[in-house]
């Protein structure tokens, strides 16, 4: 049996799902957390007899987050991270973006991470601490065109995990952020042109998307209460030197 148990969000598809797979492969059990039913049956029948506990759920669904945590409270196999990777995008630009959409954004990608967290930090207090990763974006470190909600989103996402890094701290409690650049996942393929796609290969340094494997490995490392003891309060940017790039020719 694994010796410590990880909740993701978003787990059926994407980063998320490449998360999945990874700590199952390093040992962990995984809660997977997705609105999803139907992509969690398949990810579950792709994964015959693995440490996998399939739990749909809905972010902004404040009940099923509530019985989730007592679920995560009472299991045998104690909760030690969770990574919220849930999340919406637009692309809509500022004058297009509406009220509702931000609201909407907002709803699931600031306050669907915060209760889950909220629900969850007492779990995690009282299995002897573990880690919280947010998964955020470079559109909440930089004003990429079009990203009007979904930047803010992110943004405030970023604020809250360094909030939270500070007041969880005592509880033994890391909180980190990873911050991808642009990610050959589902919803990017939803939500970028080729034109947008083409501009992202000319302003990313190492001149391709990442993979949501990669983005994987940077949230196992935050999750290791082993190599990131002393990590909190932290972005990193995945973004293959996207954020650091000035002139670029």
């Amino acid at each position: 049996m694994s010796a410590r148990s990880i909740a993701i969000t978003g787990a059926a598809s994407g980063i998320g799902r490449a998360a999945t797979l990874l700590h199952l492969a390093r040992g962990w059990h995984v809660f997977a957390l997705d609105r999803d039913a139907a992509a969690l049956d398949a990810l579950v029948a792709a994964l015959p007899g693995e440490a996998l506990d399939a739990v749909p759920l809905d972010v902004t669904d404040q009940a099923g987050i509530d019985a989730f945590a007592t679920r995560a409270a009472g299991a045998p196999v104690p909760l030690r991270a969770l990574v919220n990777s849930a999340g919406i995008a637009s692309a809509a630009r500022f004058r297009e973006t509406t009220p509702e959409l931000m609201r909407r954004l907002y709803e699931v990608n600031v306050v669907g991470a915060f209760a889950l967290s909220k629900a969850l930090a007492p779990v995690l207090e009282a299995n002897g601490g573990g880690s919280i990763v947010q998964i955020a974006s470079v559109s909440g470190i930089k004003g990429n065109l079009g990203r009007a909600a979904y930047g803010a989103s992110k943004g405030a996402l970023i604020t809250l995990a360094k909030v939270m890094a500070v007041e969880l701290a005592p509880d033994a409690i890391r909180v980190n952020v990873v911050a991808p650049g642009p990610i050959e996942t589902p919803m990017v393929a939803q939500h970028h042109s080729a034109e947008q796609r083409a501009e992202w290969h000319r302003t990313v340094p190492l001149r391709r998307y990442g993979t949501p494997e990669e983005i994987a490995e940077a949230i196992a490392f935050l999750c290791d209460d082993e190599r990131a003891s002393y990590v909190t309060g932290q972005v990193l940017s995945v973004d293959g030197g996207f954020t650091a790039a000035g002139l670029m020719a």
